[in-house]
C-alpha cells in the first residue's frame, strides 16, 4: 500500500511540472503566475522545457559513471591545441643515480592543460600509472640500464592528441657485485685495494 501511495505521488508531481502557466495583472497591479486563470485577460506562457541532467551511476568506488555521450565528437581540424609539450626532468641523456630506481619525471606543456584532457607517462613505450591533470610523475623500482621517456596529452576518450618524442634517460644502479667491492665497515678498506 505505500508503495503505491509513493508512485501515486510521483506520478502526480510529474503531471503537475508538465502543467500549463498563465500570467495576469491582479487589482493591485501585481503580475500572477499560475496553473488555474481566472476569466479575462490571463495570457499562457509557453515554456523552454525544463533542464535534464543525465544519470550517473556509482561505480563502488565512491565516484559516479557518466553515460557515454549520444554523439562522437569529431576531431578538431585546424592548428593543434598545444604549441609546446616537452620532458623537462630528466633532461634529454641524463644519467639518473638511484639505487632504488626511484625517478621523478616532469613535464610542461603550453597552454596548460586543457580542459578534458590529460597527461600520461610512457617508459619504453608502456603507459606507467593513470592518466591524470598532473604533469608530474613519480616513478619507483626503475631498472638499471638506458629508457625511452614520453609523455603524451590524451582527451578523455583516450585519445593522443600531443606526444613528445622519445627522451633516453640512463638509470645508474648498484649492483650487488659493486657493492660488495665497496665495504665501507672500515674507512681504509678501500683505499688499501
Amino acid at each position: 500500500m505505500r508503495q503505491l501511495l509513493i508512485l501515486l505521488l510521483s506520478a502526480l508531481c510529474c503531471l503537475s511540472a508538465s502543467a500549463e502557466v498563465y500570467t495576469y495583472i491582479d487589482k493591485e497591479g501585481n503580475r500572477v503566475f499560475t496553473d488555474q486563470p481566472p476569466r479575462g485577460n490571463a495570457q499562457k506562457l509557453n515554456l523552454a522545457p525544463p533542464n535534464a541532467m543525465p544519470n550517473a551511476l556509482p561505480n563502488g568506488k565512491g565516484q559516479l559513471i557518466m553515460p557515454p555521450p549520444l554523439y562522437m565528437p569529431a576531431a578538431p581540424s585546424g592548428p593543434p591545441a598545444y604549441q609546446l609539450l616537452r620532458i623537462i626532468v630528466p633532461e634529454p641523456d641524463a644519467t639518473v643515480r638511484a639505487n632504488d630506481g626511484a625517478l621523478i619525471v616532469s613535464a610542461t606543456s603550453d597552454p596548460a592543460l586543457l580542459p578534458g584532457h590529460l597527461y600520461r607517462l610512457l617508459l619504453d613505450g608502456k603507459p606507467m600509472g593513470e592518466p591524470g591533470r598532473s604533469p608530474v610523475f613519480p616513478l619507483n623500482n626503475v631498472e638499471r640500464g638506458t629508457h625511452q621517456l614520453s609523455v603524451e596529452i590524451i582527451d578523455t576518450l583516450g585519445r593522443t592528441i600531443e606526444q613528445t618524442p622519445n627522451q633516453p634517460f640512463h638509470m645508474f644502479r648498484v649492483s650487488v657485485a659493486e657493492a660488495s667491492d665497496l665495504d665501507t665497515s672500515h674507512p681504509l678498506s678501500a683505499a688499501s685495494r
